[in-house]
C-alpha cells in the first residue's frame, strides 16, 4: 500500500525549531502524539496533548536520559511488518502499538566538539536513541517514515505519506546517520586518539544546493559538496550576483583563495587565477595599484581570470577590475560603491568570504584515483627569513630576500614545474606545470619580456628580480635560464647531489641563492 495514515507519531528532536507547528499540524489530524523529555514539555508547553515514552513503554526514563526509547514497544512499533501475520500475531501478544512517524533530530554531537568542549560532554553529546530509531524506523519505510530534516516537516503535515516521500525520507535518514557516526569516528581517531590516518576514514559531505550545470567539460557531470570540518570557504561564501557558480569556477576560486589566504596579513594584495595556476600577483600601497601590478604581469591570461583580495573592496579597485571581463571576483568584503560598479556586470560572480581562512590551518586533501584515494596533510608549510640558509658567496639584500619570500610564496600555488620571478612586491613571470624546471623558467622569462612589450616598459620586471623553484634545480641550466633573464637571486629548497654544481654556477654569475629545505611540489 502507498499511502500511509499516520495516526501515531514520535518526535524527540534536540533542534526544538518547527516542532510545535508540526505537532499542532499533526494534533489537528487526529494523530496520536509520543514524545520524550524536553521535547515532550515543548509540546504541553503549546498547549498539545502528549502521551510520555514512558507511558508508551511501562518502563521510566533512566540514567540521565540514557534509557528511555531502546525498547521493545518503540522498535516492534517502528519494524513490525504490517501485512506479515506473524509480525501482527507478535504486536498483539506483546500489546506493541504501531509507530507510522518518527521525527528525530540528534544530539549536536559536532556542535558540542566544535565549541571545545570537555571530553565528558562530548561523549555524552553522542546520541544512540536517536540514530537506533532512525534506523529502524527507515529501514522499515514501507510503512514509516521518517524525519530527520525540519526542512521536510510540511511533508508530513498533511498527516499522510506516501511511499516515493518515505523513501527518500529513509536515503536521507541514513545518510545522516552515516555522518553522524562518521564525525564520531573522526573524532575518536584524531582528537581523542591523535591519529592522523585511521584504519577506516569515513569522509561526510553534504551537497550543497542542485548539481552543477556539468563538469570540467560538458559531457561531465558535477555538484558541490561541502565537508563538515567547519572551515569556511568557496563553498560558504555569500554570492552577491552573478550566475551559479561552474565546476570549473569553484576549483579556480579555490585556488585563488588558497593564495591570497597566504598574504592574509599582508599589506593589500591582489592574486589574478587562470586554469587554477595564478598569472599575477602583487601586494602594493593600495588595493587599486595591487591589481595593476598583478595584471601587468599577464594581461592576456587574466581575461576570464578569477581574482581574489586580502581587503574590503573599494571603487577605485571594482573600477580596474571591471575593464577586462572577469569571471570570478572573491574578497572578505566589498564597499558599497564597489557593489554598484559590479552591479553593472551582470555576468560577473561576487563572492564575499568574510575573514580569509588560515593558510596555515591543518587538515587532510584527497584525491581519487582508480581503486581508491590519496590523502594527504595540507601544505600548510612555510618559511621565514630565519630559516634561510645562504649558500653563495654574496650575501642578498634586504630588497632581494623580500622579494624571494614574495616569490616562494606564490611558488607554492603554481603546479608544478613552477618557477617564478618577483620584484618589488609583485610577480613578472610565472611558468607553470613543465615537464622541466629548465622550460618552466624560458616560459616565465619570455611572458615577462611579452608582458614589457605589451606595456612599453625599456626592459622585462625579470630584470633585478628574484626566483623561485618550487623544488631544488637538479642540472645548472635552469638556474642559467634565470641569469639569462636578468634574476640576482634565488630561492630554492636544495638537496639535489648537484647542489654544488648549481651552487658554484650561481657563485660564477654573481648570483645570491638561498636553500629554503622545503619543497613545494603540487600536482
Amino acid at each position: 500500500m502507498s499511502i500511509i495514515p499516520i495516526r501515531r507519531a514520535l518526535l524527540s528532536v534536540s533542534d526544538k525549531s518547527g516542532i510545535v507547528d508540526l505537532a499542532t499540524a499533526l494534533a489537528a489530524k487526529g494523530v496520536e502524539l509520543v514524545s520524550t523529555g524536553g521535547t515532550a514539555k515543548a509540546l504541553r508547553d503549546a498547549g498539545l496533548d502528549v502521551r510520555d515514552i514512558s507511558d508508551l513503554t511501562g518502563f521510566p526514563e533512566m540514567m540521565d536520559g540514557r534509557v528511555k526509547t531502546l525498547h521493545p514497544k518503540v522498535h516492534g512499533g517502528l519494524l513490525a511488518v504490517r501485512d506479515d501475520a506473524a509480525h501482527a500475531q507478535s504486536m498483539r501478544e506483546h500489546d506493541i502499538g504501531a509507530i507510522d512517524l518518527v521525527v528525530v533530530n540528534l544530539y549536536p554531537f559536532e556542535q558540542t566538539v566544535a565549541k571545545g568542549a570537555a571530553r565528558d560532554e562530548v561523549v555524552e553529546n553522542i546520541d544512540i536513541g536517536g540514530p537506533s530509531m532512525v534506523r529502524s524506523a527507515a529501514k522499515n519505510h514501507a510503512f514509516v517514515a521518517i524525519v530527520t530534516d525540519p526542512a521536510d516537516y510540511a511533508l508530513v503535515a498533511r498527516g499522510e505519506t506516501d511511499l516515493a516521500e518515505r523513501k527518500m525520507l529513509a536515503a536521507k535518514a541514513y545518510a545522516l546517520t552515516a555522518g553522524y557516526d562518521g564525525a564520531i569516528a573522526r573524532w575518536f581517531a584524531g582528537t581523542d586518539q591523535g591519529e592522523t590516518f585511521p584504519a577506516t576514514l569515513p569522509l561526510t559531505l553534504r551537497r550543497a544546493g542542485e548539481a552543477l550545470r556539468y563538469g570540467e567539460n560538458p559531457h561531465q557531470q558535477a555538484a558541490f559538496y561541502a565537508a563538515s570540518d567547519g572551515v569556511a570557504g568557496i563553498g560558504q561564501a555569500r554570492q552577491v550576483q552573478g550566475k551559479a557558480l561552474s565546476y570549473n569556477n569553484y576549483n579556480d576560486a579555490d585556488a585563488a583563495l588558497e593564495l591570497i589566504a597566504e598574504f592574509r596579513d599582508a599589506g593589500p594584495t591582489c592574486v589574478i587565477v587562470k586554469h587554477a595556476n595564478p598569472c599575477g600577483v602583487a601586494t602594493a600601497a593600495t588595493l587599486a595599484e595591487a591589481y595593476q601590478a598583478a595584471f601587468a604581469c599577464d594581461t592576456v591570461s587574466a581575461f576570464g581570470g578569477i581574482i581574489a583580495v586580502n581587503r574590503t573592496l573599494d571603487r577605485a579597485t571594482a573600477e580596474a577590475i571591471t575593464g577586462i571581463f572577469t569571471e570570478v571576483v572573491v574578497a572578505p568584503d566589498a564597499d558599497e560603491d564597489a557593489l554598484a560598479l559590479f552591479a553593472a556586470k551582470k555576468n560577473l560572480r561576487l563572492l564575499l568570504t568574510g575573514a580569509l581562512p588560515d593558510a596555515r590551518r591543518d587538515g587532510l586533501t584527497a584525491k581519487s584515483i582508480a581503486g581508491g584515494w590519496l590523502v594527504q596533510s595540507r601544505d600548510g608549510g612555510a618559511v621565514a627569513r630565519a630559516d634561510l640558509k645562504v649558500v653563495t658567496k654574496r650575501q642578498p639584500s634586504e630588497q632581494e630576500l623580500a622579494d624571494c619570500l614574495f616569490a616562494w610564496t606564490v611558488a607554492k600555488h603554481v603546479k608544478s614545474n613552477a618557477i617564478v620571478y618577483a620584484k618589488h612586491g609583485a610577480t613578472a613571470g610565472v611558468g607553470a606545470g613543465q615537464m622541466n624546471r629548465l622550460e618552466s623558467a624560458r616560459i616565465a622569462a619570455w611572458k615577462a619580456k611579452d608582458a614589457a612589450d605589451k606595456a612599453g616598459w625599456a626592459e622585462p620586471r625579470t630584470i633585478g628580480s628574484a626566483v623561485a623553484s618550487d623544488a631544488f634545480f637538479p642540472f645548472a641550466d635552469g638556474l642559467m635560464a634565470a641569469v639569462e633573464a636578468g634574476a640576482t637571486a634565488v630561492i630554492q629548497p636544495g638537496g639535489s647531489i648537484r647542489d654544488e654544481e648549481v651552487i658554484a654556477a650561481a657563485d660564477a654569475a654573481g648570483l645570491a641563492m638561498v636553500f629554503t629545505g622545503m619543497r613545494h611540489f603540487r600536482h
